[in-house]
């Protein structure tokens, strides 16, 4: 090789660098799939700078309600569920970059909005919309793009790291949270500038046509894929949206949720582990879902109710775990719950763009995402609900109807598992 050779095979190989293989004929620039991680930052960010600070908001509004205090920390999710449909409904007609760009943009408008007007309440009520707006334009299109842009087991490991940062992001923003407001709780709103870096790598995002532009080379028959008769009495409703998956991704999240919601108060109510432990395993809990979408491909097996079983058997022995009074076993429990959950994520995201076609992928996405932030929403409403029916209040109730529901769904995945290995032994 000559000398004058070597710079040409340099840049030839940086410029290899810079693609990331697709499982598609076409690859991806690094910065383009940076762009698309950063999305993954910002969804998990909404609502989570007022949760440090909501003792200092009334002290700061001591003529404010409980209820409109707790409406700055419900107020995004609630609109966000909404706007993850509409941006789903978008993307059908609508350039899914350009999508980006406005709900970033309006994401970082209500980021600096919110330093401005920390004196009146009201106005940070109304900007809480503004968030949550912003926030449901770009949720479905952080996991929609992934589609987009990969395929086969590429788009499964590249769902599962886009989880795994959304999950990590939320453990590290929310400490970063918690200490700026013991700076000064006005700070606390500063995590939501993220979205600055977020905006500027989605101009660096691939261009792509509306979805019902797309893929029109495609086999014919996958216009048709997922479509489906639904009967209700006499009368048929054919659709293509993955009912199925969004009400096992609606349950499991119900099922995860007991702990960061309820943990702290049954460790206070049995004095188990000091005042920081609760905080400290809910921190391991979102890291335990945070680890298998980094090696998901590694984890999962080739036959699909295997995955649900192994994830929500995980679930049941963590919930299990958790009804000793033991520091060790609670903390056991906390993680198994959250690696059972965190395995099942990327991968109803990954079923979700294989149940439909190709064209309607960001739109299905949208739905089984919307699951997500209703289980949020609706999750103490069921508490309460099992408890007015069972007649307690008892601190076992959350994790007693977590485990109920993880019974129920875990029977007929186990049922079926058993019947596929009769049918074919070598296979399962």
């Amino acid at each position: 090789m000559k000398p004058k050779d070597l710079p040409d095979r340099f840049h030839s190989g940086l410029a290899g660098l810079r693609q990331i293989p697709t499982g598609k004929p076409q690859s991806i620039s690094l910065i383009a799939l940076l762009a698309i991680y950063a999305l993954s930052v910002v969804t998990s960010l909404s609502g989570l700078a007022v949760s440090p600070i909501l003792g200092d908001l009334e002290t700061a509004f001591p003529h404010a309600s409980e209820l409109e205090i707790q409406m700055l920390t419900s107020l995004p999710a609630l609109v966000i569920v909404p706007f993850v449909l509409v941006a789903g409904k978008l993307s059908l007609n609508f350039n899914q970059k350009k999508l980006v760009i406005w709900g970033l943009s309006i994401y970082f408008a209500s980021s600096v909005i919110y330093m401005l007007v920390t004196s009146s309440l009201t106005l940070m009520l109304a900007n809480s919309v503004l968030l949550g707006i912003g926030a449901g334009l770009v949720i479905p299109l952080s996991t929609g793009l992934v589609a987009d842009n990969f395929a086969g087991s590429y788009r499964t490991k590249q769902l599962g790291i886009a989880s795994a940062i959304a999950n990590l992001s939320l453990v590290l923003a929310t400490m970063l949270a918690g200490w700026l407001a013991g700076v000064n709780w006005h700070y606390s709103f500063l995590v939501y500038f993220f979205s600055a870096i977020a905006l500027a790598f989605a101009f660096k995002l691939p261009n792509s046509k509306p979805q019902a532009q797309q893929h029109v080379a495609d086999d014919p028959s996958q216009a048709q894929r997922g479509v489906r008769d639904i009967h209700i009495g006499k009368k048929v409703i054919r659709t293509d949206w993955p009912i199925g998956i969004m009400l096992f991704y609606f349950w499991i999240t119900i099922i995860a949720l007991s702990v960061p919601l309820n943990l702290s108060i049954y460790m206070d109510k049995f004095s188990i582990g000091g005042s920081g432990a609760s905080g400290t395993l809910i921190s391991a809990f979102f890291l335990a879902i945070m680890l298998p979408g980094l090696f998901i491909n590694k984890i999962i097996s080739g036959v699909e109710q295997k995955n649900n079983l192994f994830a929500l058997g995980a679930m049941l022995a963590g919930l299990a775990l958790m009804m000793f009074h033991s520091l060790w076993l609670i903390a056991a429990g906390v993680v198994l719950v959250g690696l059972g959950y965190g395995v099942m994520q990327p991968l109803i995201y990954d079923r979700t763009s294989n149940a439909v076609a190709p064209k309607r992928v960001t739109f299905a996405l949208a739905l089984v995402m919307a699951m997500n932030y209703s289980a949020i929403i609706l999750c103490p409403f069921i508490q309460k609900l099992v408890e007015v029916v069972t007649g307690t209040d008892s601190v076992y109730v959350p994790f007693v109807t977590s485990i109920v529901i993880c019974v129920v769904m875990f029977w007929p995945q186990y049922r079926f598992v058993k019947r596929a290995q009769k049918q074919d032994p070598v296979k399962n």
